[in-house]
């Protein structure tokens, strides 16, 4: 009997029997639901692809073939079956990551990808292994792209798919996984088109019939086949329209139930000896074999947290999160604004728009997997008198930065950017941080960008953006749980002041979800006799001119930001103040330029030294060096000066 801990690597596979690999598909299901309830991660997509990957890894001998997923949050069991078998940190700092990885194993190409791109991927590979000389013999190199049916939505896919139709000396299989669902059902036409090739199987019976039954008639039989035969475009448009893959060139092997091992065998080997590009369609069920997952009609748990293994429930009772606070204050404007409209790119739920779209299901546009579709199609409607609301994670508003430069901010077009997830995530890794959108989006003229610090601050803040019409407008909160209320004690022009300490020494801007951050930095340097201002700016860009009025006043600036330091934040204000005249010297603590290893928001900030104790203690270390009674007062060690008034 085969166990999944003898399992090394791939070529343990291949003498397995058939009932070995249906044990083998068993065990594998059980070790994924009971891991990753403990850690949280992507379930649901792994579990649909238990019995595909097994055969993938059968057929094709990795890492000699290429294997390639897309967007790789269904490479679970590809891990497993390449000899990483240690889930427990799953996700964490120093632990497994949720995609496939480059340091982790020869056996993974793509790192932390966004979707859509691994037919591109597939495309160089092969074309780097057609022109080495790598094709042909027995012993040619395979590139398989398995590419999840929503996926398909994005348009990389589609001009990907345009130039792999032109290799036809290349060998590529695409295994498409369809499982109707990206996070959600996948929308489109495409969708409609799988779905007819899902329930419409007899197109090939019918001609291997026809092939049979005419030709034992003799010379007219097969003439009458060769008609037939001839015609086979129009009789699969009736019967099975896989036309839309082979009027692009590309020869279709399917569908294939993608959960019987032998099947997917049998369709992968005929793709793999047809010699050129081949797309092959799986079927399978998103969660398969696991009651919770099959039954959850949002997403299949397609991510989760740390749940029981044997409910689906989650084990600790979750906060109430950002953009549960922005699902609820969207469908309030929706409600008194009837020219507000959702758009959403196949992430309904995850970007908060489900209870908008519960209200007013005529004014949500679910695009697909096709974030640049989304920002024109926006700046579209915004001519057409509306005002879309563009729902997004932070890190794939930079697939359409062009549209929105181009498309909405030069056409000057009234549409509200709500970029959840923003700054650090850390449990997806590299690819998922949002610590790119305040350096790219500020570039945009006329852009303005705003970082609510709480749940009051997001609904005022969400109100303000809807109501310009003439420039883009962003919203960005992170992943998580909203804090406390923090209130200001006032409000100078647009900036909110949060606490004042002390003399006129520090001045402390922190954006957004840092402010609790910058609370506690502003604790440390009072006890350490520095006065300190905390502000939050709350619209960060433009940079409001009576930050740079207050600025005048003290003796440094610090930035705390959870962007990229450079062309965040501390930028923009470094920039106004040279334009302004204003000396008071910037310093900015954010995230470094470079990609990050995946871990928990907190020990990545550590990582970073974004904490209150290493900030605190640079900021010190900048103050010693200033020249005057701080500097005496900070080297003798004063730390009783009181703290002023908050009014003052």
């Amino acid at each position: 009997m085969v166990s999944l801990q003898s399992v090394g690597g791939p070529g343990d596979l291949a003498g397995l029997a058939p009932k070995e690999l249906a044990d083998l598909a068993d065990q594998i299901r059980e070790f994924l639901i009971e891991r990753v309830a403990r850690t949280g991660g992507h379930l649901g997509p792994n579990l649909g692809v238990v019995e595909l990957t097994i055969a993938v890894h059968r057929v094709f001998s990795s890492p000699h073939d290429t294997i390639v997923f897309d967007t790789g949050h269904q490479a679970y069991v590809h891990k497993l079956l390449t000899g990483r078998q240690d889930f427990s940190g799953l996700r964490q700092a120093g632990g497994l990551s949720g995609y496939p990885s480059r340091s982790e194993s020869e056996h993974d190409v793509v790192e932390n990808s966004h979707a859509s791109t691994s037919l591109s991927w597939a495309d160089g590979i092969a074309r780097a292994r057609a022109l080495r000389g790598e094709n042909g013999g027995d012993d040619g190199r395979h590139v398989v792209a398995v590419v999840g049916d929503g996926a398909l939505t994005g348009g990389m896919a589609w001009e990907a798919l345009n130039n792999i139709a032109t290799g036809l000396d290349r060998n590529l299989v695409i295994v498409v996984n369809d499982n109707e669902r990206s996070y959600a059902p996948t929308i489109g036409g495409l969708a409609h088109h799988l779905s007819t090739l899902r329930t419409t199987r007899g197109y090939e019976r019918f001609l291997e019939w026809g092939k049979a039954t005419l030709q034992r008639t003799g010379v007219p039989g097969r003439l009458a086949f060769d008609a037939l035969h001839g015609v086979k475009k129009g009789i699969k448009d009736v019967v099975a329209p896989q036309g839309m893959f082979e009027d692009l060139g590309l020869k279709y092997v399917g569908p294939v139930d993608g959960h019987d091992v032998a099947q997917m065998e049998h369709a992968l080997r005929r793709a793999k000896a047809f010699g050129g590009p081949v797309i092959v369609h799986a079927i399978t069920r998103k969660g398969n074999g696991y009651a919770p997952a099959e039954n959850d009609d949002v997403d299949r748990f397609h991510a989760t947290g740390v749940i029981d293994p044997v409910t689906g429930r989650p084990v600790a009772s979750p906060g109430t999160s950002w953009t549960s606070v922005f699902a609820d204050e969207i469908a309030r404007i929706g409600e008194r604004r009837d020219d507000v409209v959702g758009i959403t790119a196949a992430m309904l739920v995850p970007v908060g728009l489900h209870r908008f779209a519960e209200r007013f299901p005529d004014r949500v546009v679910d695009v697909g997997i096709a974030e640049q579709h989304a920002v024109t199609c926006a700046a579209g409607m915004a001519f057409g008198g509306l005002h879309p609301v563009v729902a997004v994670y932070a890190t794939f508003v930079n697939r359409a930065f062009d549209q929105v430069l181009m498309d909405v901010g030069l056409h000057r077009a009234g549409v509200t950017f709500v970029l959840d997830r923003a700054g650090i995530t850390g449990d997806d890794g590299a690819s998922h941080n949002g610590m790119w959108d305040l350096s790219l989006l500020r570039l945009v003229p006329g852009i303005r960008i705003a970082a609510p610090r709480d749940a009051v601050t997001l609904r005022e803040e969400l109100g303000e953006a809807v109501e310009i019409g003439d420039a883009p407008t962003v919203l960005r909160f992170p992943k998580g749980e909203v804090p406390a209320e923090i209130p200001a004690v006032d409000r100078l022009g647009g900036v909110d002041v949060i606490s004042r300490r002390g003399e006129d020494d520090v001045l402390l801007v922190a954006v957004g979800s840092m402010v609790p951050l910058g609370a506690e930095v502003a604790d440390r340097l009072a006890a350490q006799g520095i006065g300190v201002t905390l502000v939050d700016p709350r619209w960060v860009v433009p940079v409001d001119d009576a930050l740079v009025a207050l600025a005048g006043h003290y003796r440094k600036v610090v930035v705390v930001e959870d962007n990229l330091r450079h062309g965040g934040v501390a930028s923009a204000i470094a920039e106004r103040f040279d334009e302004a005249g204003t000396t008071t010297p910037v310093h900015g603590f954010g995230v470094p330029r470079r990609f990050l290893d995946h871990g928990k928001r907190p020990a990545v900030l550590e990582t970073l030294g974004l904490t209150a104790m290493e900030i605190s203690r640079k900021v010190v270390e900048m103050v010693v060096g200033l020249d005057g009674p701080l500097r005496e007062s900070v080297l003798r060690g004063d730390t009783d000066q009181p703290a002023q008034p908050h009014g003052r």
